[in-house]
């Protein structure tokens, strides 16, 4: 049996990520590539699935123009999506891939596609935290 945890971590230091915290126990990673926008991304090997989801800013009273601009831009996403965590304040960047077979490419171009989205849609996520709808 393929031990998905050595792969994925394998994968992150080949890739030149830090990976600041890891539970091997529970097949978590937490990484960071600050100069590109990666801070505590969360990396869960749930087997079959692998989970990356990092947190982008809090919004404190989402709206619907807040909601509906999120819907649109992700549209415009490669990969992963705009997602909201359970108290429904916290916006979260989130993507899943299918472990069993990930390569190296796979896993780069979601993480590719988290740090475009970010150096792209920065403005408007700042907008966002301060409960302003931005145009998409």
């Amino acid at each position: 049996m393929k031990d998905h945890f050595q792969v994925v971590k394998d994968y992150l230091l080949e890739l030149g990520y830090d990976i600041t915290a890891e539970d091997p126990e529970e097949e978590i990673f937490i990484v960071n590539d600050e100069d590109e926008g990666i801070r505590n991304l969360v990396i869960d090997c749930e087997d079959p699935i692998l989970i990356l989801e990092q947190q982008l800013v809090e919004i404190a009273s989402p709206s619907v123009a807040i909601l509906t601009n999120l819907m649109q831009k992700n549209r415009d996403i490669v990969h992963g999506a705009f997602a909201l965590d359970e108290s429904g304040t916290r916006l979260l960047v989130r993507d899943t891939l299918q472990i069993e077979n990930l390569d190296l490419n796979e896993l780069e171009g979601s993480l590719n596609s988290f740090k475009l989205l970010i150096a792209e849609f920065s403005e408007e996520l700042l907008k966002f935290a301060k409960g302003e709808a931005a145009t998409v």
